[in-house]
């Protein structure tokens, strides 16, 4: 029998007297600080006027964007009127249902109440993040996984894995979406930030990231389930999560477009604001 992996993994990492330390909050963390980490990094190497309180308090609007914008982008997106009938129900986030386009809506504004009051342009802002944003993935992903939700369809692959126990082998799929959503994204993003001289123009890592995830995410769905509660669009295919990653690719390959007319410099913080 080719197929032998069982999901046997706790989704509790620590218990300390009444509190329960989850595997996916520590995911959060771990992506929001190396996030942090590679965004510092990266506009030291573009020689851009952001230190690290800059990055600190940016992350700090991009983890409040990020929660509060995925929680009500599930709700919306795949609560198919749940939580319309019941609005106390968002609170409720102990139940699990993030939307990563509801994050990514949520770090857009984020970005631009802060690009608003530091007076840097909200491009290069995007630029930095959007560089950052594989690690969150690639732990959040991981997370799923260990969780034993989010799976694909059925397969008789080799690596197939049960997380029922009904005896069906599903595809897994968070680990798919981790490498090519976190890890080989990284290293693509990397790859192209290192040109510094100068960088690349303002708007082209968010409309390149913003391309290869929506690419990536449509055909990451073709193997795997869709919400049960929200089911196919048309059939036995389309979903939800690629009814929204159409417009990402459309709005990514104009905003590569716009970059390339542009050609506008990536730019600091402006601390002659702070002297306002």
């Amino acid at each position: 029998m080719l197929n032998r992996f069982w999901h046997t993994l706790d989704p509790v990492a620590i218990i300390i007297g009444p509190l329960y330390v989850r595997w996916y909050g520590l995911a959060y963390m771990a992506g929001f600080a190396l996030a942090g980490l590679v965004v510092y990094l990266y506009a030291r190497h573009w020689k851009l006027r952001f230190d690290s309180y800059d990055v600190l308090v940016f992350v700090c609007y991009c983890a409040f964007g990020v929660i509060i914008g995925a929680r009500l982008g599930y709700c919306l997106f795949y609560g198919n009127g749940y939580y319309l009938e019941d609005p106390f129900r968002i609170l409720a986030v102990n139940e699990g249902g993030m939307s990563f386009h509801g994050g990514l809506i949520g770090i857009i504004v984020a970005g631009l109440i802060y690009a608003h009051v530091y007076k840097m342009p909200f491009m290069t802002l995007a630029d930095l993040v959007v560089c950052g944003v594989p690690c969150g993935l690639f732990f959040g992903r991981i997370a799923n996984f260990i969780n034993g939700e989010l799976y694909g369809a059925p397969t008789t692959l080799p690596w197939g894995v049960q997380f029922t126990n009904s005896g069906i082998y599903y595809h897994p799929s968070q680990l798919y979406e981790a490498v090519l959503e976190g890890l080989i994204l990284f290293i693509i993003m990397f790859i192209l930030s290192r040109k510094n001289n100068p960088p690349r123009p303002q708007g082209f890592f968010l409309g390149f990231f913003l391309v290869y995830y929506g690419i990536v995410r449509i055909c990451i769905e073709f193997v795997r389930l869709p919400d049960i509660q929200l089911g196919y669009f048309f059939g036995t295919w389309g979903t939800m999560g690629q009814l929204l990653s159409l417009p990402m690719i459309i709005a990514g390959v104009a905003l590569l477009v716009w970059a390339h007319k542009k050609h506008l410099p990536q730019q600091g913080h402006d601390y002659s604001a702070d002297r306002d």
